[in-house]
């Protein structure tokens, strides 16, 4: 599984607003600069996370973006399925029931299975605010003498 830019660009501009959050709206301008993102890149995942109201929009004079929630309240797997969308190492697992006509005669199902639980299990148990905890605690112990 490769997890493609969109959903690694998402993550940085999500925890660049957590990390940056003092109650006001901040400008995907300033996102893009200090994430050395395309701004034109942030302008389309912007609107996936705004219908699912993972950010809150402002526009106009003092516009932009911050989260609707604490960050504590995201998870990784929450916002990776939103913008890349399955996460199943293989495309049967898509679908409840299983639809593929050999699924009585695979060997590999249970494997697949057992992959997709992992994956599932760790996407889901880490936050917005994880990751900017353990940002936090590199850069503080980040020092030379």
């Amino acid at each position: 599984m490769k997890i493609s830019t969109k959903g690694r660009y998402a993550l940085r501009m999500l925890i660049d607003l957590a990390s940056h959050n003092n109650g006001e709206f901040i400008a995907l301008k300033e996102i893009a600069e200090r994430q050395n993102i395309s701004k034109k890149y942030l302008e389309q995942i912007i609107p996936v996370l705004s219908k699912s109201n993972i950010v809150i929009t402002n526009r106009g004079f003092k516009g932009g973006y911050k989260l609707a929630k604490d960050p504590s309240k995201y998870t990784i797997g929450e916002i990776l399925r939103l913008t890349e969308g399955s996460l199943s190492p293989v495309p049967c697992l898509d679908y409840d029931p299983i639809g593929c006509e050999r699924i009585r005669e695979c060997s590999t199902i249970e494997f697949w299975k057992g992959l997709k639980s992992v994956i599932d299990e760790y996407v889901d148990s880490v936050t917005l605010k994880d990751l900017i905890d353990k940002q936090n605690e590199r850069l503080t112990n980040d020092y030379m003498i």
